[in-house]
């Protein structure tokens, strides 16, 4: 198997390599220490599994999987146990927490070859985490051209068929990305689902105002006006 090492520590990726001497049928083609890194060499190389560390200067591990594809296999490699319901979201194989044994690690590396006859269950891999860990950022990626947008900078999404608009700051970006799946991964207690066609930023809103004698609508800081469900009030009124 052909293995890329991904981590921003140089100990970490020498322990990893030291952990793979004693697997004959791996060879490290590759190591990185940032995201942007990680993409070009998981583009340019091709590896049949990645060993991905997930906070990164530039790019996170998540965001390296999202820009390359999240049919990559992957184990992560993290100091943090709270990431371990976005990492069965994305498929990984395995997630490792540091400081780990050589025994962890090859019982890792045993699910990768046996992952066709074995799917990792959630149970397993968030273990003890009691929570998720909120977006703080999102990439939209146009052709070759990647941008970032800090979520608090963010006034609502809106969906566009298989797509989500995006506005932030008197710009709109497209991302393929159902609503669904953002609301999962965004803070609850920032975010709300307030129609079944948007999601808004709550510290975004100006004011609610009535649409029609049976419908409410909200007025966002940028002048923005967002339909509201009858569900989608009841969250509004819930956290302002």
């Amino acid at each position: 198997m052909r293995v890329l090492v991904v981590d921003d520590e140089d100990l970490s990726r020498h322990l990893i390599k030291e952990y793979l001497t004693h697997h004959k049928d791996a060879s490290v083609i590759g190591e990185a220490a940032n995201g942007f890194e990680a993409v070009k060499m998981i583009t340019d190389l091709r590896p049949d599994l990645v060993f991905l560390d997930i906070q990164m200067p530039k790019l996170t591990g998540f965001e390296v999987l999202e820009l390359t594809g999240y049919d990559l296999p992957v184990i992560f490699t993290t100091a943090y146990d709270q990431f371990a319901i976005r990492a069965f979201e994305v498929n990984a194989i395995d997630y490792l927490l540091k400081p780990f044994s050589q025994e962890r690690f090859d019982k890792a590396l045993e699910k990768f070859r046996n992952r066709s006859a074995a799917v990792p269950s959630v149970e397993k891999l968030v273990a003890d985490t009691k929570q998720k860990t909120p977006l703080e950022r999102i990439l939209i990626k146009e052709g070759s051209q990647v941008t970032i947008v800090a979520a608090s900078k963010i006034d609502y999404f809106r969906a566009q068929d298989d797509y989500v608009e995006i506005s932030s700051e008197g710009k709109t970006y497209l991302k393929q990305q159902t609503l669904s799946q953002l609301e999962f991964l965004l803070d609850a207690g920032k975010f709300a689902r307030v129609h079944r066609s948007y999601i808004v930023n709550i510290e975004k809103i100006a004011r609610v105002e009535s649409a029609t004698k049976d419908t409410k609508m909200l007025v966002l800081k940028n002048g923005s006006q967002i339909p509201v469900s009858r569900s989608g009030h009841e969250r509004i009124k819930a956290l302002l």
